[in-house]
């Protein structure tokens, strides 16, 4: 998912991240540990001026990730 600011949102590392680049220059600029892997891509919404970006995390035991199914909203800093 990508941003009217310039970001580019992505899940689906082995490390279970999702991050933000920066669309200009590729440079990491933000990430944050998810429950268990990111299953789904990003979306944006926001609520009263502020905006989040969700996204869905799932795992289970075939997968070596932890069980469970998860939905992780995180705040676009203003």
């Amino acid at each position: 998912m990508t941003t009217a600011g310039g970001l580019a949102f992505m899940a689906g590392s082995k490390d279970g991240h999702l991050r933000a680049f920066d669309i200009d220059t590729g440079d990491e600029l933000w990430k944050a540990k998810l429950p268990t892997g990111g299953q789904a891509t990003p979306m944006s919404y926001e609520v009263d001026g502020k905006q989040y970006v969700v996204i869905a995390a799932g795992g289970h035991g075939s997968l070596g990730t932890p069980q469970g199914d998860y939905f992780a909203a995180f705040a676009l800093p203003d």
